[in-house]
């Protein structure tokens, strides 16, 4: 973890002095962070702040800024990506707009320089160099396994997904006009300084991204100099721009992602539907017709305290209910997560050792990465997703993280797969609840009827890789 004492920096602006970068092997760099559980991880990203002063006083609510200067921060932050880097995955088949984007912000509006097709390093380098264009990388988790290993520690932190970009921007230049994002963001400053500015956001955590001229965002409410190891935070709808100072002869910083679409108003929006449907089987009120002629007319201000007294009813229905259907916002957390890194070298997980039985003791494996969910489209079913890591019940794939695409090869079923994992009758739910919660279990124990439903449920698990015997 990094040293305790690091600076938690007022952002006054500082002195644009140049840095010196320390040389570092990008593959031998010790880890600063704590990879022990996600929320060891993210205690060790953001220190020395606490994680509750963190979640108390910053998430969601200001800036946070954390100046470390501290060379073993410095070097471990340079190895996750480097210039040097984007010349060798050039070769590995890049492409413009998919992989890479070539911009420069120019009197407050963003320039695209794409090519087409496939990127070619020398050309890339030369509109970096001759051009002053920021090159933008996206998601490079797909290709760097120590931000797989960050990203998916924080998708289980969060349960959110994570994306991330790279920016590299020479000296002298901007990539990107005043703008706003719907994410929460995390800057690790890799190489090089990063001249930024913060400003009052027009939208508090905003729900889409937007540029904002400068004759409307003001003065700077923060103005400071990102340097190899520090850590900056700060909420959705922060309007923000960066720019590499003179004398630094480049910038490289990833930017850490989460929290899209994650908002009280998302899952509302995606919850109401099911219980709509499923109190409207058990509540008469919900199954009365609307007036006639309600959807011809201009004013339907004489239905609102109708629709009042229903939405109270299904307040009334969701404090008392046993569950809460799974959502769409589950479902596409669950299939698009980023699989646990195992390391490269690592076989694919297959059953082994001894079979469950109804003495035996056994244990959730991946706890991070398995979910219980109520099925909306299916009656009285209960479903357990296993990690995307596992053959046959996988979702996530690394190489199309955060990207916008599916698996093409995938099949009907394999998707369906994919969304329902493990599926057993709702009698099951609490004996899967048991097994998620306790470190270990009894088979014996589990809250079924018989003997051989608490085996055969251990025995699916098994299979699956989703519980090992002790």
């Amino acid at each position: 973890m990094p040293k305790k004492g690091g600076k938690i920096a007022d952002m006054a602006e500082e002195p644009r002095a140049q840095c010196k970068r320390p040389r570092v092997d990008a593959a031998g760099s010790p880890s600063v962070l704590s990879f022990e559980s996600p929320a060891s991880l993210f205690r060790s990203l953001i220190s020395p702040i606490e994680e509750e002063e963190f979640f108390r006083d910053y998430w969601e609510q200001k800036p946070l800024l954390v100046q470390r200067n501290d060379v073993l921060v410095a070097a471990y932050y340079q190895s996750l990506f480097q210039l040097s880097h984007l010349k060798e995955l050039c070769s590995q088949g890049l492409y413009y707009g998919r992989d890479v984007n070539v911009c420069r912000c120019v009197n407050g509006k963003k320039k695209v320089l794409n090519k087409e097709g496939r990127v070619n390093w020398m050309q890339l380098k030369k509109d970096f160099d001759q051009k002053k264009a920021t090159i933008q990388f996206h998601q490079p988790q797909r290709f760097k396994e120590e931000l797989w290993k960050i990203q998916e520690k924080l998708e289980c932190y969060f349960g959110s997904l994570v994306g991330s970009n790279v920016y590299i921007t020479p000296q002298g230049s901007q990539g990107l006009p005043p703008h706003y994002d719907d994410v929460e963001v995390f800057i690790l400053q890799l190489e090089g300084e990063k001249h930024w500015r913060l400003y009052k956001p027009t939208v508090p955590l905003a729900r889409e991204y937007n540029v904002e001229p400068e004759d409307r965002i003001g003065s700077p409410t923060h103005e400071f100099i990102l340097k190899p190891g520090d850590l900056l935070y700060f909420p959705r709808g922060t309007i923000h721009q960066a720019d590499t100072p003179q004398g630094i002869s480049y910038s490289t910083h990833v930017t850490i992602s989460t929290y899209q679409n994650n908002s009280w108003g998302d899952f509302l929006l995606d919850a109401i539907p099911g219980l709509v449907f499923d109190t409207a089987k058990e509540d008469v009120a919900l199954r009365t017709s609307i007036p006639r002629q309600l959807l011809m007319q201009v004013n339907t201000a004489d239905c609102t305290k109708k629709l009042s007294s229903l939405l109270r009813r299904l307040a009334d229905s969701l404090e008392n209910s046993r569950e809460l259907r799974s959502s769409d916002m589950k479902k596409d957390f669950i299939r698009h997560r980023l699989p646990p890194c195992l390391g490269c070298d690592s076989d694919p997980l297959t059953p082994g050792g001894k079979l469950p039985k109804i003495d035996s003791k056994i244990r959730l494996q991946f706890r991070d990465h398995a979910v219980i969910t109520v099925e909306p489209d299916q009656e009285n079913a209960v479903s357990i997703r296993s990690p995307p890591c596992i053959p046959g019940v996988g979702s996530g794939r690394r190489e199309t993280h955060m990207m916008g695409t599916e698996d093409d090869t995938a099949s009907e079923d394999g998707l369906a797969q994919q969304t329902h994992g493990l599926r057993f009758p709702l009698s099951h739910l609490d004996a899967l609840k048991q097994i998620w919660s306790s470190s270990t279990v009894n088979v014996k124990e589990l809250n079924l009827t018989s003997d051989e439903e608490k085996e055969n449920l251990a025995l699916s698990l098994w299979t699956e890789c989703l519980i090992e015997v002790l």
